[in-house]
């Protein structure tokens, strides 16, 4: 099985953010991979992944990195492949350097860039990325928001039987 997706993260510290994404390829059945590379301390990997994902069928790459996050970027300089970054919290500015970082990239060099820790949205793009272009994967992504929508509507029914003494029911 060839993956459509490829999930990079800087070090196996950041699983745990990431693992997000996995669980939802998991859910709608879209093969990908899941590696450790660190623009930092193995450059020569990172730019050899860059540079031939594509060749191995990789359709979107999910970079995740915190801190400098410089390794969304340094993906991003050497493939064609659309690249998603998530900016990983756990320094002293909580995510928000890596954010900066991500989204700072120089004209020509897009990467786009989620929350902090987003990686469950970077998934969801990714799939929506591919989806146009396959209409088995649209038909996953319509059923998945539609059961967004019933997630809330469910939420609200339990908060209606919610009892407090200076609890207000509401029509909206």
């Amino acid at each position: 099985m060839t993956p459509l997706v490829s999930i990079i993260m800087g070090s196996t510290s950041d699983l745990p953010v990431m693992e997000k994404a996995c669980k939802f390829f998991e859910e709608m059945e879209i093969p990908f991979e899941l590696n450790a590379l660190s623009a930092h301390r193995t450059p020569d990997e990172v730019s050899h992944f860059a540079r031939n994902a594509h060749l191995r069928g990789v359709k979107v790459i999910i970079a995740g990195a915190g801190m400098a996050a410089a390794l969304p970027g340094v993906i991003a300089a050497e493939s064609p492949l659309p690249v998603i970054g998530v900016p990983i919290s756990g320094s002293v500015l909580d995510g928000i350097d890596a954010t900066f970082a991500i989204m700072q990239m120089p004209p020509g060099i897009p990467v786009a860039t989620v929350a902090i820790n987003g990686a469950q949205n970077a998934a969801v793009l990714a799939m929506q990325i591919m989806a146009t272009g396959d209409k088995t994967m649209q038909q996953k992504l319509i059923a998945y928001k539609s059961g967004l929508k019933q997630k809330i509507v469910k939420a609200n029914e339990e908060l209606a039987r919610l009892q407090y003494k200076f609890k207000v029911d509401n029509a909206q």
